[in-house]
């Protein structure tokens, strides 16, 4: 526990702990400081009121009967339990009557009220054999606040009232004070323990398993207690993140890969186009052939690598592109009459089947690219079917879902693993190996849903394939 003490300390709650124990332990102090003069100086008020009646009641006793009476009124007054003080001395300060046998001398010297509390000592008092005040013991010294006043023939009287009942009533409330913060003390030091070892355990797990993570464990996940606490909220935004990570560092790295395997062809018929031309004595007209082949050869390279940029960007989630409302319909239309000189030329028939204006959010561009490569992919492999091939593009809003699907009557794929793997990137099935392209087309529109949250859904057409867009809709304002 000692070891972990200073490790408490430095955590938030710790800190926290220990500061609203000091700010409340201050306000606390400064607050009983604060009551226990305010009551001290309302009993002393009290006192000092008092003591005014009391001299006025002696002021008329004298009055009536002179100084016998003033005696009598005296003694009788100081044998009363809880008795004040009362002393009547003559001009040389020797105590003649009353219940104090001995103060400090200075006392009498003056007249009116003491400007501070005075020592005196009681009847029966230890020690009262000496009659100096300065030389008895310091426990049976007593003290007081009195109001002097001399008669006229230079007599002098005093009344007074011990402060014992204020200094006990401090005494009490300093202890009770004591009390209180020593409690919260104790009670403050038990919460840093329990609950800074409880944030020292999480934050152990966190460390542990980010040196996991940080040595290349992107599976590696951060504990979650469940118990729904900012020490759940944190690993779970941070695992989010986390997950996220892995997915994007696991796109790069097939990345890498294809772009190692796929793009070797094309480079390797470079090269073997340039050392062909270089080879043997060649016409000038074969030679600009060879450098034409090899600048449509580029040309392709360029569009591959844009291809890659472009499904990187939008599967990170980022785009350049700016979102606006977007008429699906029009889009078709116009993709489709861009498609229907080529598909003519190869034989191959384009149907359209377009709903109304249906509008979603998204990028014109993105949107028209990624059916661009869906049809030019159904347009390839329609072509060579064995009936009139065809190619259908339909689209129908189905409740909030915007459907937008090609469909075509080529050899399709019937096995649902070859489907799923058809949209990653550079795969190109067997069936697809005599066709034209670089793997890229199916990639790109799937990356160009996610950005725009939606799917992309491959199913057999019996015979054929239908590609299928899968948008939210959403409502055309007036």
């Amino acid at each position: 526990m000692a070891q972990r003490l200073p490790a408490i300390m430095k955590t938030t709650a710790a800190r926290l702990s220990a500061l609203y124990l000091l700010l409340f332990a201050l306000c606390a102090v400064l607050l009983v400081f604060y009551m226990t003069s305010l009551s001290s100086d309302m009993l002393k008020a009290q006192t000092m009121e008092t003591i005014n009646e009391e001299m006025q009641g002696l002021g008329a006793a004298y009055q009536r009967g002179g100084l016998p009476l003033l005696v009598r009124t005296i003694e009788r007054r100081s044998r009363q339990p809880g008795a004040n003080l009362y002393l009547i001395a003559d001009p040389a300060g020797r105590v003649l009557s009353g219940n104090v046998e001995g103060l400090e001398p200075e006392v009498l010297a003056i007249e009116g009220w003491t400007q501070q509390p005075f020592r005196y000592l009681r009847y029966g008092d230890a020690g009262s054999e000496r009659r100096d005040s300065d030389s008895a013991r310091p426990e049976a010294r007593h003290e007081a606040i009195a109001l002097v006043l001399r008669l006229p023939n230079q007599m002098i009287v005093l009344v007074g009232r011990d402060l014992g009942e204020p200094e006990r009533f401090r005494t009490v409330v300093r202890r009770a004070l004591v009390a209180a913060l020593g409690a919260m003390g104790l009670g403050a030091l038990l919460i840093w323990y329990f609950v800074g070892r409880r944030a020292l355990k999480h934050i152990d797990k966190f460390s542990e398993a980010s040196r996991r993570i940080m040595g290349g464990d992107l599976s590696g996940r951060l504990p979650v207690t469940g118990a729904g606490d900012e020490f759940d909220r944190l690993p779970e935004n941070l695992n989010t993140m986390l997950g996220r990570i892995a997915e994007l560092n696991e796109g790069l790295k097939q990345v890498s890969d294809n772009i190692a395997h796929d793009l070797k062809t094309p480079l390797s018929r470079l090269k073997n186009r340039a050392e062909a031309a270089l080879s043997g004595n060649r016409t000038p007209a074969e030679y600009r052939a060879a450098l034409e082949a090899t600048m449509a050869e580029s040309d392709q390279l360029i569009r591959t690598f844009n291809a890659i940029l472009m499904i990187s960007r939008l599967e990170a989630g980022y785009s350049a592109e700016t979102f606006s409302t977007v008429d699906l319909a029009e889009t078709v239309r116009d993709v489709v009459e861009l498609y229907e000189a080529v598909a003519e030329e190869v034989g191959v028939s384009m149907e359209a089947v377009v709903a109304d204006a249906v509008f979603v959010d998204g990028n014109r561009e993105l949107i028209g690219q990624a059916l661009s490569n869906i049809v030019d992919n159904a347009i390839k492999y329609s072509a060579d079917a064995n009936e009139k091939p065809l190619v259908r593009v339909a689209l129908e809003a189905n409740g909030a879902d915007v459907r937008l699907s090609v469909t075509d009557n080529g050899p399709g794929i019937p096995d649902a693993a070859d489907r799923q793997r058809a949209t990653e990137r550079f795969v190109r099935l067997e069936k697809s190996r005599s066709q034209p392209g670089s793997g890229l087309g199916l990639s790109l529109a799937k990356a160009v849903m996610k950005l725009h949250g939606g799917r992309l859904d491959l199913a057999p057409a019996n015979p054929g394939l239908s590609v299928t867009m899968v948008f939210r809709r959403k409502e055309s304002s007036a």
